[in-house]
């Protein structure tokens, strides 16, 4: 059995030979570009060792895990657009670095050559492959437009957060670890077992995501605390908070969320409401809810412990992270 450290290696390794220096160079070299980026490469990773997990054939397994990167970059690409986000990993995104019609397009062509990447693996599981591919695909836009939708209501409920997250987030976690445990011919329980940790998973990795951006250290953080607050983004934190406060408190926080004046005196404000209301201790009762699932989940996966070792470990680490 493989470590994370081992597979990210393996996995960087075979990412490196994908040859972008193809013409018309506009369109190929931003798609080099943001995968030159960097990550860690975790979706990838989550297809290879579940296939290594039931003792699966890593070189079958690795053509989907390299579309699988692929997919999930064009649409952090996309993202960057809708979202007008400058910088992603550090550097310039691509609708900045170029303009948002080659954005477009060269994300377009990476959804095409995830499927060339995807159409690479053993015929006899392609047709479930690509099923579950193309159904996760669907779910990650629609959980995109309910997140564009959420930033025109007031009444968004938690459930309809959860719901969100799971599908823009989750899915593709879940997604990961049920190709490739499938590609190594695993028992369908357990492929079951291994698709809800992945989506357990995903939502506690979302909730601490949203925990950090009010309660995180910028130094480690790697980008500025505060910045779902500043631009009223529809987060557990703020859609807690909204649908927790009355009287007084939800007039404040109202009027924090009109204003558009004094940036830290808003974060500090709207961060001192949530510690009021506990949202904090919320958050994390959320989150330890989703990672304790999860780990039942794994749990329930019939194989020895010795092999369940590098997702429990990843889990604990998603958790205890405070980047």
């Amino acid at each position: 059995m493989k470590t994370f450290a081992e597979i990210q290696a393996l996995f960087t390794e075979e990412l490196n030979k994908l040859d972008w220096s193809r013409k018309p160079v506009g369109l190929y070299e931003p798609i080099g570009y943001i995968l030159a980026l960097g990550g860690k490469r975790i979706r990838p990773a989550l297809v290879l060792l579940a296939n290594d997990m039931f003792n699966g054939n890593l070189k079958e397994a690795m053509p989907a895990a390299l579309a699988l990167e692929v997919f999930h970059n064009f649409t952090l690409l996309h993202d960057d657009i809708m979202d007008k986000a400058p910088i992603r990993r550090g550097r310039p995104t691509v609708h900045v670095k170029w303009n948002d019609n080659t954005a477009i397009l060269s994300g377009d062509t990476m959804l095409i050559e995830a499927y060339k990447l995807l159409a690479q693996v053993p015929e006899r599981h392609l047709k479930a492959t690509l099923d579950i591919f193309s159904k996760t695909a669907c779910e990650i836009c629609e959980g995109q437009q309910y997140d564009m939708e959420f930033e025109m209501r007031q009444n968004v409920s938690v459930l309809e957060y959860m719901e969100m997250i799971r599908l823009k987030t989750a899915v593709l976690l879940g997604m990961a670890l049920q190709v490739g445990a499938d590609l190594a011919d695993a028992p369908q329980a357990d492929i079951e077992e291994l698709y809800q940790f992945g989506i357990n998973i995903g939502l506690a990795f979302q909730l601490k995501d949203d925990y950090l951006d009010v309660y995180g250290d910028e130094k480690t953080f790697g980008k500025a605390i505060g910045g779902d607050i500043l631009c009223n983004k529809k987060t557990y934190m703020l859609i807690s908070a909204l649908n927790t406060a009355d009287g007084a408190t939800k007039r404040e926080l109202e009027r924090w969320l009109a204003d558009s004046t004094d940036n830290a005196a808003k974060i500090s404000a709207v961060t001192g409401i949530y510690n009021t209301l506990r949202i904090n201790e919320k958050c994390e009762d959320a989150m330890n809810i989703y990672f304790q699932k999860a780990v039942a989940n794994l749990d329930k996966i019939n194989i020895i412990e010795a092999k369940k070792h590098e997702l429990r470990t990843l889990a604990e680490r998603l958790m205890l992270r405070n980047e």
